[in-house]
């Protein structure tokens, strides 16, 4: 099978982010703008310089409590989130637990027509099976793309994230488990379904990342 790759991208400088994307591109299907690696003043510049490619990224805002870089006011992220909205990429990343306590915004990005992929992490641990299905199932009401991702202590931990993918749902799911003994997971949810797994150009920005140039050579 051809394995489906989108790369993650962590830049601080919108030049050297331009330059990594185009590469990112050549070498895989997507791309994932970490826009939360940027300062808020260069955000709508890089849109501007990378519009013609949003077709093919995944643009992602993560702030800081849930593991990602920014740092402002949840009233500014948000109000940077709709803007990603509007320049309308191939997805767009907001956390579950941001989505499910504003309707406003859920509101707004509706009327954008822009594709949520709504996403949730636990860095510390992977729940039980029961409270994994329960998320997946509130999660699968605000977007046809749902993104869990876990840490894994063991092997049992990563059998069980990937135990969602026997769900029978409309809805699409990425997931996989972070750190070493969940490693496996980043190839094997391909095989049972999920549309793409993350990968790094070079080196890994996420705990367990194999490169995209790894993933390739996997299916020669």
């Amino acid at each position: 099978m051809k394995y489906k790759t989108c790369v993650s991208i962590g830049e601080t400088n919108p030049k050297k982010l331009k330059t990594s994307l185009k590469k990112a591109l050549e070498k895989s299907d997507i791309a994932e703008v970490r826009f939360d690696y940027l300062k808020k003043s260069d955000i709508p510049i890089v849109l501007e310089d990378i519009k013609k490619n949003l077709s093919r990224c995944v643009c992602t805002l993560r702030p800081k409590s849930e593991g990602g870089l920014f740092i402002g006011k949840e009233d500014e992220r948000k109000s940077i989130l709709r803007l990603l909205a509007e320049y309308n990429p191939f997805l767009l990343d907001v956390e579950f637990n941001t989505i499910q306590k504003d309707k406003k915004l859920v509101r707004y990005l509706k009327k954008t027509k822009c594709r949520i992929l709504v996403s949730w992490h636990d860095f510390k641990k992977t729940p039980s099976d029961s409270q994994l299905k329960n998320k997946f199932n509130k999660m699968r009401k605000f977007s046809n793309m749902v993104k869990i991702v876990t840490v894994a202590k063991n092997v049992s931990d990563a059998s069980r994230l990937l135990s969602l993918y026997s769900i029978r749902s409309e809805s699409k799911i990425v997931a996989f488990c972070m750190g070493d003994p969940g490693k496996f997971s980043r190839i094997l949810c391909l095989h049972l379904g999920s549309p793409f797994t993350y990968v790094s150009l070079g080196k890994a920005i996420a705990p367990g990342q194999f490169s995209v140039d790894e993933i390739k050579s996997l299916q020669s």
